[in-house]
């Protein structure tokens, strides 16, 4: 069902990769509720997923981008201001990689230029993204930034490896940028901490359908979906919640304030 909460919106869709990715579900939903966005990616990963499907679908234009690179994302902001007909008023950053967990380096093992790679692509990318927004005077009053992060930020996921720290990183960047964005320029900024969900990206994590299944167990409402996340965000990026920024919000069915369920405890209960 569609509300209309963003009728006459214009912004930037950062990762849609592939039907399964949260930045897909959020490009749907703001599309259902009258949004009007560019799509972005980088070049390699506009070849390994669908983003022309979803295109079309959302009659949407591609601008790729490196989002490590400020060149490509001035070009990027510029452009889609240009294409969508003025300032914008929403950007989701949804983009996270860690060659260490793709290449199986254990986190007290690091390849330390396969840290930094991660760290640019999954943490500073976000503040690359909001300088450029911020010099080029792009964000509209009230407008809403929101970048896609993991609890594994402050409890510890001993599999989830760099990740975590890329998550920190990404959060205190969220804060620091959205107080000087609000005090300047009335943008909210802020960080949705997701349920773990199989995304393309999430299923290269080891033990992932264990974590997927423990935080099953472990929440009251159960895990967050992806599209569940995209209607979080299509609530963030609308009126309904212009007071909210420089805070990381749970999308987790509970599982950020549980200690241990009933179901967890009889798993360890014996006869």
């Amino acid at each position: 069902m569609a509300y209309n909460l963003l009728k006459g919106k214009r912004g930037i869709i950062f990762g849609a990769l592939d039907e399964n990715s949260i930045a897909w579900k959020t490009a749907e939903r703001v599309y259902e509720e009258g949004g009007r966005f560019v799509l972005t990616n980088a070049p390699i990963a506009m070849r390994m997923g669908q983003i022309n499907e979803l295109a079309k679908k959302t009659e949407s234009e591609i601008v790729p981008a490196d989002a490590t690179n400020l060149e490509d994302l001035k070009h990027l902001v510029g452009k889609s201001m240009e294409v969508l007909g003025g300032k914008l008023d929403f950007v989701l950053h949804s983009i996270g990689m860690s060659v260490n967990v793709r290449k199986g380096k254990h986190y007290t093992d690091q390849n330390y230029d396969w840290t930094y790679k991660g760290w640019d692509v999954s943490a500073l990318s976000f503040h690359k993204t909001m300088q450029v927004l911020y010099h080029q005077d792009a964000m509209n009053e009230w407008g809403s930034i929101v970048a896609l992060t993991y609890m594994a930020a402050q409890r510890v996921f001993p599999d989830y490896n760099d990740m975590a720290d890329n998550k920190a990183y990404l959060e205190s960047i969220a804060r620091s940028f959205g107080y000087f964005f609000g005090k300047e320029r009335k943008v909210r900024v802020n960080t949705i901490s997701q349920s773990p969900t199989p995304t393309t990206a999430g299923q290269g994590v080891k033990g992932f359908d264990g974590f997927i299944a423990y935080a099953e167990q472990m929440s009251p409402l159960g895990n967050a979906t992806a599209l569940d996340c995209a209607n979080y965000t299509v609530s963030l990026f609308s009126d309904l919640t212009k007071r909210v920024t420089l805070q990381n919000l749970y999308n987790d069915g509970g599982f950020s304030n549980m200690g241990v369920s009933n179901e967890v405890m009889q798993a360890f209960m014996k006869e």
